[in-house]
């Protein structure tokens, strides 16, 4: 297997299990992760929340830990990637707001680079207009967004993870196994004991 060379995007209040798991993980089997925040530089960190399932209506939201970012976005050039992950948690709603990050996913997207977006990952998809004629899972109060920005809401369950060509997408966090296996399997790792 060659080594990838992955980018995520991440941002002050990014989902805790959504940016350490995948990260942790994907350096596990070998690839090369950069973490990068719009406005920040390496070696400084975003501050996470951890988001629960308790029986409300949504999710509960909690202090997490801070996760130093290995990368500075102000430097970064998304040509240099071979695929983009995208955590939940709030940080997508701001960083929809930002035209730089946009171009980003946009390049990804338009260039047939894997994407991995979980939870509330779909609203920058949105957002950069990648998701037309698309099928794309996400946490459930981001399916509105999915479909007026043209895709196909995949109505899963929070343990699932959804494939439509190289476009990874789940849920929320309890989705990890599912989702990261998945998204090896685009990625074309191959794991052996």
């Amino acid at each position: 297997m060659a080594s990838k060379k992955i980018l995520m995007l991440t941002g002050d209040y990014t989902e805790d299990y959504e940016t350490m798991v995948p990260f942790q993980a994907l350096l596990m089997v070998g690839h090369t992760v950069h973490a990068a925040c719009p406005g920040k530089r390496a070696g400084e960190s975003v501050r996470t929340a951890i988001h629960d399932f308790e029986g409300d209506q949504t999710y509960s939201e909690k202090p997490g830990h801070n996760f130093t970012l290995n990368a500075s976005f102000a430097e970064l050039k998304a040509e240099d990637y071979d695929a983009l992950v995208i955590p939940g948690g709030r940080a997508p709603e701001y960083l929809r707001l930002n035209p730089d990050v946009l171009a980003v996913v946009r390049h990804f997207a338009d260039t047939g680079k894997p994407i991995a977006a979980i939870c509330h990952g779909a609203q920058l998809l949105a957002a950069a207009g990648v998701l037309s004629g698309r099928a794309c899972s996400a946490y459930p109060a981001c399916a509105p967004e999915v479909r007026a920005a043209g895709g196909d809401y995949a109505d899963i369950p929070v343990d699932q993870a959804h494939v439509d060509g190289k476009l990874v997408t789940a849920p929320a966090w309890p989705a990890h196994p599912d989702w990261l296996a998945k998204f090896l399997a685009v990625l074309g790792t191959r794991i052996t004991p």
